[in-house]
């Protein structure tokens, strides 16, 4: 049985500073790889993602799905053979978390007129 394919990866973060990189394994999950970064998500930066799916990862372009392998994902070619595959990290908090904006209030309005005839 041959020995399975371990990969380095690192994350490259929205302001260009790096979380890596780390060794996988080609069978790891994309979500595995999520996970990794919430949990080792550097202190001190503006924006900071509280789950999983809060997070995309891009790699050579694509945005890449939760269920894919490590192995599915990796480019054969532009990548060298032991290099580290560099994998873009995108923040996307969620839209509920997001709204600061008051409600604005829709409901029809009674206008009171105290007028008098004379």
């Amino acid at each position: 049985m041959p020995d399975e394919e371990l990969i380095d990866i690192k994350f490259r973060l929205y302001d260009g500073s790096d979380i890596g990189p780390f060794r996988y394994s080609s069978a790891s999950t994309v979500d595995m790889l999520k996970q990794r970064i919430v949990s080792d998500w550097p202190k001190g930066k503006t924006i900071v993602p509280k789950a999983v799916t809060e997070i995309k990862l891009i790699n050579s372009g694509k945005i890449l799905e939760n269920n894919k392998t490590v192995g599915q994902c990796k480019i054969p070619y532009g990548e060298v053979p032991g290099g580290v595959i560099i994998m873009h990290v995108v923040v996307q908090p969620s839209l509920a978390k997001t709204k600061t904006e008051k409600k604005i209030d829709d409901s029809p309005r009674k206008i009171v007129c105290s007028c008098s005839i004379l």
